[in-house]
């Protein structure tokens, strides 16, 4: 038995590989550098939804079927409201998707990842406007993706953080066989369709060991608040057993990739130098405790520390963070849901029964 089927090969796919020794992550046959910094949105995802060989998308086909499906999600935003109150914003993206039905999603005129891609920001920006007392806005066709999120938050969606914006959504599209990545897999194994996959992994996304630390990489800056208090808070947050946030990763054993990515991003966008070089020290803090108290095993930035300082600079909300994530991760989700579909194989794995048997053996070696 593997506990949290660790190096199980669970699937076979062409959609990414993340070297977790190399700190390497490649996307359908590309670095994820290259990716985050050349291609556009739309391209990335005209690549990801394209790679099973069966459909040819086009960067522009994707950027128009986006703009028409935040078109459609508007039309559903009073709905959305009205049974989203109290809802916490993850949620309500949770609201929003099953608004949508399995059964013929072409019925909008739209294939089921690009409506779930392009009502994500919609449904989100409504309901934190009306939570906050705002009116929620409309969507613009003529904006890309990434310019009308930003403008139906109430945000600049100029070309600075918008193509900030893009460029996370883009490191963050897919990255293996993550939790959430998993549980959409393991859905549309059951050919239970896209829509309820997607809202599945989206579940699983929501719980604070897979999407929802960028936040917290905030309030752990707010608390320590000046240089002098770097040292003495890891000190005393080593000591509790308090989880770093931002730092470590469960696949890879040197830097994350994707976090130099979102550090230049940080830089492009300009902000507060004395804050930036605020949360560098407490990077390198942090980098030289764990190394000291951990000597044997390496513990390194990922990709949560600088998504932090650049949703923040971007002007987004802290709770926001994790549905931005899942605005980014829905085009790999969608993805994978292909894959796994083409694959014809439900997923089931075995267990280990080891609980009390009549006969009064304690454990069953083989279980189907």
């Amino acid at each position: 038995m593997s506990a949290g089927l660790e190096g199980v090969v669970a699937a076979e796919t062409r959609l990414s590989r993340v070297d977790g020794n190399g700190g390497r992550l490649v996307v359908a046959g590309h670095d994820i550098e290259e990716l985050a910094t050349e291609w556009r949105l739309s391209d990335v995802a005209a690549l990801l939804w394209s790679v099973d060989g069966e459909k040819s998308l086009s960067g522009p086909e994707v950027e128009a079927g986006l703009a028409r499906a935040r078109g459609v999600a508007a039309e559903r935003v009073s709905r959305l409201i009205s049974v989203s109150a109290g809802a916490t914003p993850i949620e309500a993206l949770r609201i929003g998707w099953s608004l949508f039905v399995d059964t013929d999603p072409a019925n909008y005129g739209l294939d089921a990842a690009t409506l779930l891609t392009g009502s994500a920001p919609v449904f989100v920006a409504a309901h934190h406007r009306a939570a906050n007392g705002m009116t929620p806005l409309l969507p613009d066709p003529a904006r890309d993706h990434a310019s009308d999120t930003l403008a139906l938050l109430g945000l600049d969606y100029s070309a600075l953080p918008a193509r900030a914006l893009e460029r996370y959504l883009i490191t963050v599209a897919d990255h293996g066989m993550n939790a959430s990545t998993f549980t959409a897999r393991v859905v549309a194994s059951t050919r239970a369709g896209t829509i309820s996959s997607v809202v599945a992994a989206l579940c699983a996304l929501k719980g604070p060991l897979h999407g929802g630390a960028p936040g917290p990489v905030l309030d752990m800056l707010d608390e320590i608040g000046s240089e002098a208090n770097i040292a003495p808070w890891i000190d005393a947050a080593l000591e509790d057993g308090s989880r770093m946030m931002g730092f470590g990763h469960r696949v890879y054993r040197t830097r994350d990739p994707r976090a130099d990515i979102l550090k230049g991003i940080v830089g492009d966008l300009k902000q507060d130098s004395a804050r930036i070089e605020f949360a560098e020290a407490v990077e390198q803090g942090v980098l030289d405790a764990l190394a000291a108290r951990y000597p044997g095993r390496r513990l390194d930035t990922n990709v949560e520390f600088y998504t932090a300082l650049a949703l923040d600079g971007i002007g987004l909300p802290r709770e926001l963070f994790t549905p931005a994530f899942a605005m980014g991760r829905v085009i790999g989700w969608c993805a994978h849901i292909g894959e796994q579909v083409a694959s014809g194989r439900l997923i089931r794995p075995a267990s280990q029964y080891v609980g009390a048997l009549p006969d009064g053996a304690v454990e069953l070696r083989m279980a189907g």
